[in-house]
């Protein structure tokens, strides 16, 4: 087995767990599906969170911010060096901004967002050069299943069945 095809297997796992995670969103809170966890570099969750920003009154609460929030309480750091974020969808640019600034080196993500993606669909904060950190992005994981949780949860929404 190649190291590539073992990192896509360990990519797979992680957003299981993200999936999981973002089922929670809406069975417990009813928010927009998403999920997320940070992985530490010696494969640990450290911190995993999803969307609380209705149940919480705060527009900042994404599953990214809430799962770094609780990294960096475990790591008793504000950087999170060597950590790898899963998110169920494409992280928005305030959250790819606080994962810059946290220092995550690697960003993986399900379903990609047409609208406000910022890992390289309609912005590419994560990339952009003038930033003093760089991460490194996968996208794509698991992109049907986790994009058929949202197209379902707003199909919900508008009362219509899901597909």
């Amino acid at each position: 087995m190649t190291d590539a095809t073992i990192d896509s297997m360990k990519d797979e796992h992680w957003m299981r767990r993200a999936l999981e995670l973002a089922a929670r969103a809406v069975s417990e809170d009813d928010e927009i599906p998403v999920g997320a966890i940070v992985v530490s570099p010696e494969g640990e969750v450290i911190g995993e969170g999803w969307n609380r920003n209705i149940a919480e009154h705060d527009p900042s609460a994404h599953a990214e911010i809430v799962a770094m929030r609780r990294a960096g309480q475990a790591l008793g750091n504000h950087r999170l060096v060597g950590c790898t974020l899963y998110v169920t969808l494409e992280p928005c640019a305030m959250c790819a901004m606080a994962v810059v600034h946290a220092r995550v080196a690697r960003v993986v993500y399900g379903a990609t967002d047409p609208k406000t993606g910022a890992a390289g669909s309609v912005f590419d904060l994560l990339a952009d050069p003038r930033h003093n950190h760089r991460v490194e992005v996968t996208g794509g994981v698991l992109a049907e299943e986790a994009g058929m949780r949202l197209t379902n949860y707003f199909r919900g929404k508008r009362g219509k069945s899901p597909l």
